[in-house]
């Protein structure tokens, strides 16, 4: 867990971003709160990486405000949520569908638990939009306070866009100085055509604000 900020240094700045994060998405619509987010990017090539880091420190950000968290990783093709938490992927999100039994693990943080990716299929996309995939969802809602679901670029598989209709809404990772401008117009455009709430954008990789100072 050495790359996850909001561990080894929860007083950073980034940190504290994140913080920031976690308050906005959370009152972002106080009539109808978030229960279920999807977190993506746009492509593979610039973003996947940061992708996958933001969202678990995400989770980890969520957890340390007492929320009792859920972190599953849905990034069938390139999972990776289990190497940030240290955790096996013999078992996870596949192999739960399958054999109805779902197969969650503590991420070793109070009030965090990961769902990693599992065995790859054959059929990701059809895996990932299958009613059963609707219904653990569903049963999941009830018993944490936010799930976190870690997909793949929308724009390089149909992945993405199959799963975020079964959620609340869709936050989009983008790179500063990596991420092309007309990929992130695309990646909205999508989610706009099937109707997705995009609730809002995460910028990695953005030059500090040294004018804030310490405070």
């Amino acid at each position: 867990m050495s790359n996850l900020i909001t561990l080894t240094d929860p007083t950073s700045k980034a940190a504290e971003a994140f913080r920031s994060l976690r308050t906005n998405l959370m009152f972002a619509d106080l009539d109808n709160p978030l229960k279920t987010l999807l977190i993506t990017s746009p492509t593979a090539d610039a973003d996947s990486a940061n992708k996958s880091e933001t969202i678990a420190n995400m989770a980890v950000t969520f957890a340390q405000g007492e929320y009792n968290t859920l972190l599953i990783d849905a990034d069938l093709r390139r999972p990776s949520q289990h190497t940030h938490f240290g955790l096996k992927n013999e078992k996870g999100l596949t192999s739960s569908l399958l054999e109805d039994n779902v197969a969650i693990d503590s991420g070793g943080i109070d009030n965090l638990s990961v769902l990693t990716a599992g065995p790859t299929p054959s059929n990701p996309a059809d895996v990932l939009g299958s009613k059963k995939m609707s219904a653990l969802l569903e049963d999941l809602k009830d018993k944490y306070d936010i799930i976190l679901v870690d997909a793949p670029p929308l724009l390089a598989v149909t992945d993405s866009s199959l799963l975020a209709s079964k959620l609340d809404g869709v936050a989009l990772v983008i790179t500063a100085g990596k991420t092309r401008r007309d990929h992130a117009e695309q990646a909205k455009q999508l989610l706009q055509k099937v109707n997705i709430p995009l609730v809002g954008v995460v910028l990695n990789n953005a030059p500090k604000d040294t004018s804030i100072g310490s405070y």
